[in-house]
């Protein structure tokens, strides 16, 4: 029995074990999935505050004095639960979420820590054991030291601090960050809510020290911004200097329009009078036309809104000094008009267009505009997203190869100009009114005062906005550096004060882009450079047409080929490659860039010659708009997933720019020779003129709004299709709004100033022939 016993006994004590080691493996082996458990949010968080609280003291001494003390005293307002000191931490950026959907700005918010003001005074309560702690409702609301108190119990004194005894600060970081668990690099920029007595420097050893203690994820810190060395804007030369002009420009404007109305008044007031002395019945004209008065005959108005100096009838009896005394009259009554607002607002908005426009270049230029828009305000928004990842998928779709393709929105403006440029010039040379520049000179020197006149007429017209903004460019950058939780997207604010001059000259495509002002400006050099060509070229063809037809077909030859070697060379693929890749070879410079503008050159000289009057069969317009709409379809969405070998993508790179310009003189051809339809009609809407005479402000201004609305904001954009769009949209309005004003107070004057100074001109050849 007893053995039985014992069988029995041993045998439950065995069972025991065995299930005791049983359990003991379940829980080890939850234990190991457990502490297994790969946790995103634990890696990634780097920087916390009970990781500056852990590895505070093995540092301490590395910081400045200052902010060690004010490190103290914010660790110890952590751990009494301190609201102004958890609204530090809360305002500190920290990992959430989109590390994989390219989140790369761990912020926090600026604007919440640059509200937590600091407050000298303390308020101590003696409170008893277990006795409720009394709250306050005065402007500082009263918080509970630590979680006990929140309860409501504490004993012995408590101090409660409703501000922070110090100043604090918001810091901006760009990071390098190596994480082993993923194999991947990224730059990231956090953002932290520190003590102001902590330098860059500080903050610098802050988070290296507590990244480094907290996780096994590397931390380098490349970057560190604040607002310790603040930019002061009343103190920059170029602000003052901006604010001077402008002022100066309001009280022009506001003499001119004082002064139209001043004069409109006046005209009314004698209209009134000679129609109340010439009322009665019985009057007879004097003109041999019954019942028509003349009032003056001389008084003109060419019809176009141009505000042209009247017609001065010369006689041979007058003084000379009595002719001059009058138009210097004129001259300076006409000078002031060109500041008023109401007039320059009637031109820019007036819907008939003069004999030498040509109606479908203004929508196509608007149209451009609108696209050019569009494609910026992609380019800047995603680079301030916390989804960029987005991009790599939408840009996958067969409609974005319209903000790929956005390039060919700039050939177009090349087009426009060249073709305008040859048209007018050939024109107003046919009417003689380039007499007066080469009257009596040899053919050198009439050419050459001919291209000084051309050159000076589009410095004249081109400078004075320009360089506007490109001062508020340099103040906005500067400013944005200085108090944005970005960085900045370019180095405006150490380029233009550096190299403004290069702007100034039109030449700042020919150096390096990391050392351009204004980038988006690079259309304004090569256009300007483009034009100084083009001038050579027209003034040499009035003379000796088969060698200027020669020196264009080379240059444009040249430029191809030139394209084309650097595309091969540098393995560039179209469709493939970023669009911008290349930005400093190709994209940018005058010598890629040139065939659109000598095709627009050569299609302004066919209309000139034709006369814009040309006759072509239904055969010819069928072949044409289907070759014209299927080279141009073709290049913005012909490349969609399209792999082309690199002696094809240099081709392709060389010719698809001036393809494009091809494709568009068909459309000005057949449009102004009456075979456009309803694409004519479209393009010559009249509600697209204004949009048209602005697109040059608009073009000038509209980066720096997108670059404002992205810097002015707390936290990064987080796009999709609809918010893009409605971001787009918002963008295009507000561009096409500011563009009005900067051309009423920059442009339009200039505009008109330098018609009066060609009227001048024209009146004083007519004075010298009369006179001789």
């Amino acid at each position: 029995m007893s053995l039985k016993l014992s069988f029995l006994f041993f045998v439950v004590f065995a069972l025991t074990i065995h299930i005791g080691t049983s359990t003991n493996n379940v829980t080890n082996d939850n234990n190991s999935d457990y502490t297994g458990h790969f946790d995103l949010d634990k890696v990634l968080n780097f920087f916390s505050s009970d990781g500056l609280r852990v590895a505070w003291a093995n540092f301490k001494t590395k910081v400045s004095a200052d902010c060690a003390k004010d490190v103290d005293v914010y660790l110890d307002g952590l751990t009494r639960a301190d609201s102004w000191a958890l609204k530090m931490d809360d305002a500190s950026g920290k990992y959430s979420t989109g590390w994989f959907w390219g989140n790369q700005f761990w912020l926090g918010s600026q604007s919440l820590c640059e509200h937590i003001e600091p407050k000298s005074k303390t308020i101590v309560i003696n409170s008893q054991n277990r006795s409720r702690v009394i709250r306050t409702a005065s402007l500082n609301k009263l918080q509970p030291s630590s979680p006990s108190e929140a309860l409501g119990y504490k004993q012995g004194p408590v101090v409660y601090t409703s501000a922070p005894p110090f100043s604090v600060a918001f810091y901006t970081m760009r990071l390098h960050i190596n994480n082993s668990f993923l194999a991947e690099e990224k730059i990231m920029h956090l953002g932290l809510c520190l003590p102001f007595a902590c330098t860059n420097d500080d903050v610098k050893t802050i988070l290296e020290h507590t990244s480094s203690a907290s996780t096994d994820i590397s931390v380098d810190v490349l970057k560190v911004r604040s607002r310790h060395n603040r930019y002061s804007m009343g103190q920059d030369p170029t602000f003052i200097i901006l604010c001077v002009v402008t002022a100066g420009m309001l009280c022009m404007l506001t003499l001119g329009t004082i002064f139209d109305y001043y004069l409109e008044h006046e005209k009314c007031k004698k209209v009134a009078t000679i129609t109340a002395r010439y009322s009665v019945p019985t009057l007879r004209s004097t003109n041999g036309k019954s019942g028509i008065y003349v009032v003056n005959k001389n008084s003109s108005n060419d019809g176009n809104n141009n505000g042209g100096l009247p017609a001065i009838e010369v006689n041979a009896s007058s003084s000379a000094s009595s002719t001059h005394g009058s138009i210097i009259r004129m001259i300076v009554k006409e000078m002031i008009l060109s500041f008023s607002v109401k007039a320059n607002m009637k031109t820019i908005c007036d819907k008939s267009v003069g004999s030498d426009t040509i109606p479908v270049l203004h929508g196509l230029k608007t149209i451009s505009m609108i696209w050019v828009i569009l494609g910026h305000t992609c380019i800047i928004c995603f680079k301030y997203s916390d989804n960029m990842e987005f991009r790599r998928i939408i840009q996958k779709e067969f409609f974005f190869q319209t903000i790929i393709n956005g390039a060919f929105s700039v050939d177009t403006f090349f087009f426009v100009s060249g073709l305008l440029v040859s048209f007018l010039y050939f024109r107003t040379n046919a009417k003689g009114k380039l007499d007066p520049l080469s009257k009596g000179k040899n053919g050198f020197v009439a050419g050459l005062l001919h291209f000084l006149g051309l050159m000076f007429y589009r410095f004249a017209r081109l400078t004075a906005p320009y360089l506007f903004a490109l001062g508020i460019t340099e103040v906005s950058m500067k400013w944005f550096n200085s108090n944005s939780v970005f960085e900045v997207p370019a180095l405006d604010h150490e380029n233009c004060p550096n190299y403004w001059w290069r702007n100034l000259l039109y030449i700042n495509t020919l150096f390096p882009v990391n050392e351009m002002c204004m980038l988006w400006s690079w259309y304004i050099s090569d256009d300007t450079q483009f034009y100084a060509i083009g001038a050579v070229i027209l003034i040499l063809a009035t003379r000796h047409f088969k060698i200027a037809a020669s020196l264009l077909s080379l240059i444009a030859f040249s430029s191809w080929m030139t394209t084309g070697y650097i595309a091969y060379s540098n393995s560039h693929l179209p469709g493939t490659d970023d669009p911008m890749a290349l930005f400093d070879k190709i994209y940018d410079k005058p010598w890629t860039r040139l065939g659109p503008y000598f095709i627009g050159m050569c299609t302004g000289w066919i209309l000139f010659k034709k006369d814009c009057r040309m006759t072509m069969s239904k055969w010819t317009l069928t072949l044409g708009w289907c070759v014209s709409t299927g080279l141009l379809l073709s290049l913005v969405y012909g490349l969609y997933e399209a792999n082309l070998s690199p002696l094809v993508g240099a081709a392709y790179s060389s010719l698809s720019h001036s393809a494009w310009a091809l494709g568009l003189a068909w459309i000005v051809v057949a449009c102004v020779t009456g075979y456009g339809g309803i694409v004519n009609k479209i393009l010559s809407l009249p509600i697209l003129y204004p949009f048209s005479r602005v697109t040059y402000c608009a073009y000038l201004i509209h980066p720096i709004i997108i670059r404002a609305m992205v810097m002015t904001t707390d936290s990064p954009l987080h796009l999709g299709s609809m918010i893009t769009m409605v971001i787009f949209l918002g963008q295009t309005v507000a561009s096409f709004g500011l563009s009005f004003i900067l051309s009423l107070v920059f442009e339009a004057p200039v505009v008109s100033m330098l018609r009066i100074i060609s009227k001048v001109v024209a009146h004083k050849k007519q004075f010298s022939d009369r006179t001789t």
